[in-house]
């Protein structure tokens, strides 16, 4: 029954396009890569790309550090480490590291989409969308905004990590739960409000069952937004 499943949500995300299905947001992938082990360390989960990737908009227009577009939220310092564990976990440097998440209002950018604002028309625009290759220290960061949420999903981050042009990993980048409620409370966010329909991360479909290993470090700073740092394990 449950590979039944997978398949159904399966057919459902090569069929999403403008205005994608819900469902979509809902399946998990699969694959073998999450039992890799070298060194002691652990590649990161992989898990789907959908359903708002943005595939033919990845060059110079988004290799940048601030990914807001003028989108207003509460400011978000990302911070991720890229570590190799084909060699101790050590630090990958020149690994390309794309990520993307919705805005304060749960809308996406490369897509028409429906939330609780209506529908939106974003497919001219890449607010919340960024790349960039790894330092020395296998580190990259981009500059935006706390994510809001959507239907059927906890509020998440997408990445994706290539090394010499290979996609290595595509994975999710979660945030605490109590910093996601305190979040949703300010002025900025209350219109949209909690997320009753996928309250927790272990509520989510996706991230729930491999939260240690996707959980960031998310803490406050003095300028009033936040620092979100996060480690990806990659077989560089």
């Amino acid at each position: 029954m449950e590979n039944t499943r997978k398949k159904f949500l399966k057919q459902l995300l090569v069929g999403a396009s403008a205005v994608p299905v819900v469902l979509n947001a809902c399946s998990k992938k699969e694959s073998n890569d999450t039992k890799e082990e070298s060194g002691g360390c652990k590649v990161s989960p992989e898990e789907t790309d959908g359903p708002y990737p943005l595939y033919n908009s990845r060059g110079s227009s988004i290799q940048r550090i601030d990914i807001t577009d003028g989108k207003t939220g509460i400011t978000l310092n990302i911070t991720i480490n890229i570590l190799n564990t084909n060699n101790n976990c050590n630090p990958l440097p020149n690994a390309r590291v794309d990520i993307w998440h919705c805005d304060k209002d749960g809308y996406y950018s490369g897509y028409s989409n429906r939330g609780y604002l209506g529908n939106q028309d974003n497919t001219a625009l890449v607010f919340c969308r960024g790349l960039q290759y790894a330092e020395a220290n296998g580190q990259v960061k981009f500059k935006s905004i706390y994510p809001g949420w959507y239907e059927g999903r906890v509020t998440h981050i997408h990445a994706q990590v290539y090394v010499d042009s290979k996609l290595k990993k595509t994975t999710q980048i979660a945030f605490p739960d109590e910093i996601n409620t305190a979040v949703y409370k300010t002025s900025l966010y209350s219109a949209h409000g909690q997320n009753t329909g996928v309250p927790s991360n272990k509520a989510d479909s996706i991230i729930g069952d491999s939260l240690a290993a996707e959980l960031a470090t998310v803490t406050a700073n003095d300028a009033g937004g936040y620092d979100l740092v996060h480690n990806i394990y990659v077989a560089g």
